[in-house]
């Protein structure tokens, strides 16, 4: 069946079962792969190892620690007092305290 599409195999498929094998047709023996010499594996390496370093930034190796401390930690419940604040502020009853609010802004600012 033709349909215009080349089915074989490139050479790059050392053991392809379309016919010669890319190994046969460069003269190697199928079973027996090309490998580089020493100098240019030394020199590939060389080339490669300074591409191939990540740095991780401290605040995200830090976000990091502390996500899994959080994520191995028990969950909290507020589901109690969130109703209890609820309540208060449906009634009218909740005080704030400023005080303690300017100090949270202040806190949290610097």
């Amino acid at each position: 069946m033709s349909n215009g599409i080349d089915t074989t195999r490139s050479p790059f498929f050392p053991r392809s079962r379309t016919g010669e094998t890319g190994a046969t047709k460069s003269g190697q023996n199928a079973g027996q792969i090309r490998r580089n010499s020493v100098e240019k594996t030394e020199q590939i390496m060389d080339r490669t190892s300074s591409d191939a370093k990540v740095n991780i930034n401290d605040g995200v190796k830090e976000f990091a620690r502390i996500k899994k401390a959080v994520d191995a930690s028990e969950p909290v419940d507020n589901s109690e007092k969130i109703a209890r604040l609820k309540a208060q502020i449906q009634s009218g009853t909740y005080e704030v305290d400023y005080d303690a609010l300017a100090d949270k802004i202040l806190t949290s600012e610097f």
